[in-house]
């Protein structure tokens, strides 16, 4: 074959001949309305919407601060653990016996890491180019298989536990600095009625709370004494006459009082 014989050259109809091939990107200004600039625009606006989140956090933690629970005991066998709201559904799921005794294993990492990693294959199991529910069906019935489980789970756990008793029979206890008068006339009837449930400083123990920072009046005190509480200390325990309650009722005070000094 000759040169300029026979040979024919093919333009490429999918490439424009008058276009340039620049790797320089367009400036922001060319998409009006549709971008902006990153400084300060759009980094003011991360930088607001962090800093109400922060707020909103704060104010909330200062109104309702985290609870805590007393020092842990491992000779108060009554104690039953329970963790975080976040793990709860996997503590509810090895009470069942195809994820306890024998099979702890599986409940523990077998069934989870089935779970976890599912989730984590999803996107590879469903990697259709739609994004609405209906055309990925694999990764949504995952999605929601996963949310009812933890759910379900999390609900299941928590349902029976009566949290308030929880939390009064858990408080911190406070260090113990106190002088507790044993000549105050109301520590005897203390020591023969509540020190084996509440400690001899108050302090609380494996079967009672701590008295000392408690809010309660003379009355609510007295009544508790008599009648108990729903849940956790029984009635009768306090046996004696309306004078010795209201010296009882009297010691526990005058305790709770120098604590507050």
């Amino acid at each position: 074959m000759h040169k300029g014989k026979g040979m024919k050259f093919v333009g490429d109809s999918r490439v424009s001949a008058d276009r340039t091939l620049s790797k320089i990107p367009k400036d922001y200004s060319e998409y009006p309305g549709r971008t902006e600039a990153f400084w300060p625009n759009f980094l003011l606006k991360e930088w607001l919407a962090g800093s109400v989140f922060l707020v909103g956090f704060m104010c909330l933690t200062l109104a309702h601060p985290s609870p805590l629970g007393g020092l842990a005991d491992p000779t108060n066998a009554a104690f039953i653990p329970l963790p975080d709201w976040y793990f709860l559904f996997l503590y509810e799921l090895l009470k069942y016996k195809f994820a306890s005794g024998e099979y702890i294993l599986l409940g523990m990492i077998g069934i989870p890491g089935l779970a976890f990693g599912a989730l984590l294959l999803a996107p590879f199991l469903d990697n259709g180019p739609g994004r609405r529910p209906h055309q990925r069906p694999i990764a949504v019935i995952m999605m929601l298989l996963a949310l009812t489980a933890t759910v379900w789970l999390t609900y299941t756990s928590a349902a029976h536990v009566d949290w308030e008793a929880r939390a009064a029979m858990d408080q911190p206890v406070p260090p113990n600095s106190l002088e507790i008068d044993t000549s105050h006339e109301g520590f005897a009837l203390y020591e023969a009625s509540c020190l084996s449930c509440h400690g001899d400083a108050l302090q609380g123990g494996a079967a009672g709370p701590s008295l000392v920072g408690i809010e309660r009046s003379a009355e609510e005190i007295g009544v508790i004494a008599r009648e108990g509480t729903e849940g956790g200390m029984p009635a009768g325990i306090f046996t004696g006459t309306d004078e010795e309650l209201e010296q009882l009722v009297d010691f526990i005070l005058t305790v709770n009082e120098q604590a507050a000094e």
